[in-house]
């Protein structure tokens, strides 16, 4: 077998590079936690940037029989204002991998 000529072996280090940097950003999401709220704290939820639902929590002010929509809405607000911020830090990820890359277009 030839040896590897040198731009198969800078390819090969790229790629192993760039393995390493994913695995690393996949257990920074998995570690970075994310807080939001709805209706003045009324309801928190938190999530992991996976993005995995860790808790909901409820003041028991907001549970109002007689108006069960408003509790969705405020469930429902506060898990999409968390989801925004879960994208934000997977974003962020990304573009510490990419610009780590050395690629055109792609630095942060």
């Amino acid at each position: 077998m030839p040896p590897q000529r040198r731009p198969e072996r800078d390819l090969m280090r790229q790629l192993q590079q760039l393995q390493e940097r994913v695995a690393q950003a996949q257990r920074a999401l998995e570690e970075t936690v994310v807080e939001a709220s709805a209706g003045g704290g009324a309801v928190t939820v938190v999530m992991n940037a996976r993005p995995q639902l860790l808790s909901i929590a409820i003041r028991p002010e907001a549970v109002d029989p007689d108006d069960v929509e408003m509790l969705q809405d405020l469930v429902m607000a506060a898990i999409n204002e968390a989801l925004e911020k879960v994208r934000t830090a997977q974003m962020q990820q990304v573009m510490g991998i990419a610009g780590g890359l050395g690629l055109p277009g792609l630095n942060p």
